[in-house]
């Protein structure tokens, strides 16, 4: 069911100057709650913090991030898709060793995770890497009819020499002339009108389903800090 917490602990927290690269700007007044939460629906581990209902913290961890130790009570990582590099104040060494001992775990479970994902991409497109010679085409090639069977064009040829309603010789090699290439021209137009429609469609849904997400995700974080904030 979503993300659920499964180690927190208090700390202050920083963030590096975007400008100079080597002060620290704090993000929080005072210690506040930071949680390691666990996806199950994307099989990734988080570090979230709240201060109030602003999130200072949203890292996801990754199997090449490093959790470094800068003194007894003080630790930071550097997160590439956040931009910028968070840093945690804690009240005791022991605070600073649990949650350093946490993050190679989570960490490690991460790359453990990423791995068994590739493995099945890999798996699962295997089969069509092993097609015969003669298959190879047929997943990127789409299995429709001959354009003139779809649109009747074959009975349009063969009936309408026979037809009383056929138009004037002129016009009925004019409509010949451009019958098949405008036909072709219109499918190929409504082909990416469709495939355009199914985009939009899929974004909204996945907007949608983030946004809900996201307001679950909230309420969690905002009773867990208010729980451990009562402690």
């Amino acid at each position: 069911m979503g993300e659920q917490p499964i180690y927190s602990t208090r700390a202050h927290v920083f963030q590096i100057d975007p400008n100079t690269k080597k002060n620290w700007l704090p993000t929080s007044k005072h210690a506040v709650t930071v949680s390691y939460f666990y996806d199950s629906t994307r099989n990734v581990y988080r570090i979230i913090s709240l201060d109030g209902t602003k999130a200072i913290i949203n890292s996801t961890i990754s199997p090449n991030m490093t959790f470094t130790k800068t003194s007894q009570k003080f630790g930071q990582w550097a997160d590439s898709r956040a931009n910028t590099v968070y840093g945690l104040g804690f009240s005791t060494e022991h605070h600073l060793s649990k949650f350093a001992e946490k993050f190679a775990e989570y960490k490690e479970a991460a790359r453990l995770a990423k791995e068994k994902s590739q493995e099945k991409m890999e798996m699962a497109t295997s089969p069509s890497q092993e097609s015969p010679a003669g298959e190879l085409s047929s997943p990127l090639t789409p299995v429709t009819p001959p354009m003139e069977n779809i649109n009747g064009t074959d009975e349009i040829c063969d009936t309408t020499p026979n037809s009383d309603t056929r138009p004037e010789p002129a016009q009925n090699a004019l409509a010949f002339a451009h019958s098949p290439a405008m036909t072709k021209h219109w499918e190929a137009e409504l082909e990416a009108l469709k495939g355009n429609n199914a985009k939009l469609t899929a974004a909204l849904l996945e907007s949608t389903a983030n946004v809900k997400q996201w307001k679950q995700q909230l309420a969690a974080y905002q009773e867990e800090a208010e729980r451990l904030h009562k402690r």
